[in-house]
């Protein structure tokens, strides 16, 4: 049996018809349960706050992310005299000591960033 082929609507001169409710402008995306949640303003105050604890958890985070990921193997034949599991360290930290690093920093951003929003009352649920 041959596949059967739908074609687009057309109108009378072959031209396809224009898509209905099309709307202009991003979706609107509405919160599950369908009843819109206003979200809390903060102060001028409050937000600078919240601001500057987030920006040097991002700082901190992306200062340790630099270490496992470039600092440790800049020194990587320093690193390589100490010998960990058999395997010398400069070797370990580049296979699975940085995402070791990786997986804790993302987790712990996580954490701490929600301690941040809920310590504003900006937290998501």
């Amino acid at each position: 049996m041959a596949p059967v082929r739908i074609s687009p609507p057309t109108m009378r001169d072959g031209r396809r018809q224009p898509k209905k409710n099309r709307s202009i402008g991003p979706p609107v995306i509405a919160p599950l349960g369908g009843n819109s949640m206003a979200t809390p303003k903060l102060t001028r105050d409050q937000a600078e706050a919240h601001w500057r604890k987030t920006s040097s958890l991002m700082w901190t985070i992306l200062f340790i992310w630099f270490l496992a990921s470039f600092g440790v193997h800049f020194f990587a034949v320093q690193l390589n005299q100490i010998v960990i599991f058999g395997f010398p360290l400069g070797f370990y930290m580049a296979a699975q000591g940085s995402l070791i690093v990786f997986v804790i920093l993302c987790y712990w951003s996580s954490t701490a960033q929600n301690r941040i929003d809920e310590e504003f009352g900006v937290a998501e649920d």
